[in-house]
């Protein structure tokens, strides 16, 4: 991971009430080219909630995320015009949802469902498509005899490896995934992680990742931020912050992985 001049993303102040009930609160942070930021914390910790507000499908009660776009030059997430967010999430963005079914067309096959992603950006040329889509296929370790066949027909870690498929195939800049190994066996999950963090360091992806499982921000995350009711506690390079932890609540997160 090369620092660069200028950070991808920057977070500043960004906070989310429903109501009187606080989603996030107060969140700033840079994200820069190539690093990969994991958000750690128990369900209800307002992970998923920040991940939302910062790949624009909630909007937050007040601050700001600015994103540096390749094309365009830096963007306020939340004031761009809603055409140019879509175009940012079917260009330079991808998510990664944590049920695969979510991110996928089941109906369509494993091959049009990678194709559809590359007409959004203009693909028109069906040999270059499926071309592309085989390649992708090889890149995550799919076989590509499947190309034709429905995504229902495949298994869990299949779906999301395809799903990881269709949104890297855009070569985008920077990818939000949520609990992208949530629900898969052990042994899924280990070959999953395995091809993430290679893909991760092969196209110098910058990457956000909430998850529960440390031993996959560990693999995963350079730097770690731990939530708790809403707030940031403790964060800093995940090494330090799993090995070290000097809040309370990250400490007994860190004891109850190691006495599990």
């Amino acid at each position: 991971m090369g620092k660069s001049a200028r950070p991808l993303v920057s977070v500043s102040g960004v906070s989310k009430y429903y109501g009187d009930i606080c989603g996030c609160r107060d969140i700033s942070f840079d994200l820069w080219p190539g690093e990969v930021m994991g958000i750690v914390g128990e369900s209800g910790s307002g992970k998923s909630t920040l991940l939302d507000c910062l790949s624009a499908r909630l909007s937050p009660t007040s601050g700001r995320v600015g994103y540096r776009s390749r094309d365009l030059g830096e963007v306020d997430v939340h004031h761009a015009p809603e055409p140019l967010r879509r175009k940012l999430a079917r260009t330079e963005w991808g998510i990664v949802r944590q049920n695969p079914r979510d991110g996928l067309r089941l109906g369509v096959s494993a091959g049009a469902n990678i194709g559809e992603r590359l007409m959004s950006v203009g693909a028109r040329h069906y040999g270059d498509i499926r071309s592309t889509a085989l390649k992708w296929l090889d890149e995550v370790e799919i076989d590509r005899d499947r190309i034709d066949h429905l995504p229902r027909t495949f298994s869990g870690g299949m779906q999301q490896r395809l799903q990881i498929a269709c949104n890297l195939v855009t070569s985008p800049s920077l990818i939000f995934m949520d609990e992208p190994t949530g629900g898969l066996d052990v042994s899924v999950q280990a070959r999953l992680l395995d091809l993430l963090r290679t893909l991760v360091a092969k196209l110098n992806l910058s990457v956000i990742i909430v998850t529960h499982d440390l031993a996959v921000a560990r693999l995963l995350a350079h730097r770690l931020m731990v939530m708790q009711r809403g707030e940031v506690v403790e964060a800093g390079l995940t090494d330090q912050v799993l090995d070290d932890p000097q809040h309370p609540y990250t400490q007994l997160l860190v004891s109850s992985i190691l006495q599990g």
